[in-house]
Order: structure tokens, then C-alpha cells, then sequence
């Protein structure tokens, strides 16, 4: 498998910033790693071995990168205004810097003249963060694969709310969506997937929310619950992904 490292300094950001992409061809797909997650997470957990057999055929790259939660999610004894603020700027980061960085890999690798969209894939609170740019950008964001998200900004910012949670927290900003909206068309030319377990750790009531607005307003997606063994873990991530990239790359 084709890997390549790059370390960039982001202006966004005000830092570098680290990410590895596997494959050398195909549609490019962004992995966002669980909470508090590295670049390198991707391969050390071994989703880069489940991904392998559609890196390694040509059908797509994935480019793994840094999360900042550290700083924003995960620091719940600081300033809410603030650490959104800086999560704002990592969503910057993604969509300003990432996604053109990305878009003109693939188009070198591949021969493409115009700019494809991205899937973006995440776990856990990368699921969160994968289904809020998903949502967010269906100009950027082609498809999606959400695995045991929590999809209220509430998990990491509890009861206060400003103009950024907001915007960050999809359970608001899609409750508030107009049904003739311009994106609701967009993301039903879209696949999206988003599925939980119903064991140990897992937030199905998260979903069954998320499920019910996007129902209301005639927003497509997959979603699926899987059973009451099925817990928070990476090892139900990598039988998951087995199970939905097939459908995402209209396989089956």
C-alpha cells in the first residue's frame, strides 16, 4: 500500500499540522480520528488493513488527519466561547486547507480535470465531527460514514450555547432547516450512512434524534442500529466498515 506523510504548517491554525494519506488512486475519503485522536491512529488501529482491499485495488485514498479536541472538545474546564472558537478554526483548517490539498492529490493521481467531492469517515467523536462537515458542506462533502457519533454539540459544551456551538451541534442547525432549503436536494444526490450500536458505551438515543429531523425534513441517509452486543470499539468499526463501503462505492 502506497502511503505518503506530509507536515504542513496551517494558517488557519497557527501550527503545523501532520496527516498521512494510503493509496495511490481512487475517490479520496477523509478519516477524522476518535477523541483526542492522532493522523496515525488510522493505521495503528488497523482500519488502514479493513480499508486495504479498496486502497490497494485503486478505488480510493484516505487521508488520515489530526484532531485538535484537545483544545476544544475534551476541555471542558475551559472557556466555552473560546474553545469553540479554536474549533471553528480547525474546521477552517479541514475545509480551506485539507479539502483543496486533498482534492488536487486525487486529481493528480487520477487524471482528473475537475475537483471530486471527499467522503468523509469518522468513529466516535470523529463521527460527530465527520457528519457535522458533512451537513455543513455538501458542496465539499460527497458521503458520509458516522459510526457511534453523538450528533448534539451538548457532549462537549453541555448547556451553553452561542452562535458557533450552534453551527457545530447538526441536531439544532437541521432542526431549524427549512424543508425547500437548497442543501436538502443536495444531500439526497448524496450516500449517507450513519450507524450505532446499542451496547456497551454506545449513544443510540444521539441517533434516533439525528434520525427523526432528518426524516422530517426529507433528508436521505442510511441509518442502521446495530445489536445490543455491539459495543463502542474498534472492532465493531472495522466489522461496520466491511459491511457499509461496498454500498458507499456502489459495490453491491
Amino acid at each position: 500500500m502506497e502511503t505518503n506523510y506530509y507536515k504542513q504548517y496551517s494558517p488557519a491554525l497557527g501550527r503545523d499540522m501532520e496527516c498521512k494519506i494510503y493509496g495511490h488512486a481512487g475517490r479520496p475519503v477523509l478519516f477524522i480520528p476518535c477523541q483526542d485522536g492522532r493522523f496515525f491512529d488510522f493505521e495503528n488501529f488497523h482500519m488502514a488493513e479493513t480499508w486495504s482491499p479498496w486502497i490497494e485495488s485503486g478505488q480510493v485514498m484516505v487521508c488520515s488527519i489530526d484532531t485538535l479536541d484537545k483544545e476544544t472538545w475534551s476541555d471542558t474546564n475551559g472557556n466555552p466561547r473560546s474553545r469553540i472558537c479554536r474549533h471553528e478554526q480547525w474546521i477552517r483548517y479541514i475545509t480551506d486547507e485539507v479539502v483543496p490539498f486533498l482534492r488536487q492529490f486525487a486529481n493528480d493521481r487520477n487524471g482528473w480535470t475537475g475537483y471530486p467531492g471527499i467522503t468523509v469517515f469518522g468513529c466516535s467523536l470523529g463521527a460527530t465531527h465527520a457528519a457535522n462537515l458533512y451537513f455543513r458542506r455538501p458542496d465539499l462533502f460527497d458521503g458520509l460514514l458516522a459510526l457511534s457519533g453523538i450528533y448534539t454539540a451538548e457532549y462537549g459544551f453541555g448547556n451553553y450555547m452561542d452562535d458557533l456551538v450552534y453551527a457545530n451541534s447538526p441536531v439544532h442547525y437541521l432542526s431549524n432547516m427549512g424543508t425547500d432549503h437548497p442543501y436538502i436536494p443536495l444531500y439526497n444526490l448524496k450516500k449517507a450512512i450513519i450507524c450505532t450500536g446499542q451496547g456497551p458505551w454506545e449513544l443510540p438515543d444521539s441517533v434516533r434524534w439525528l434520525q427523526s429531523i432528518l426524516t422530517e425534513k426529507g433528508i436521505q441517509a442510511w441509518v442502521d442500529y446495530w445489536g445490543y452486543d455491539c459495543s463502542h470499539d474498534w472492532y465493531w468499526w472495522h466489522r461496520q466498515v466491511e459491511y457499509f463501503v461496498p454500498y458507499l462505492l456502489g459495490l453491491n
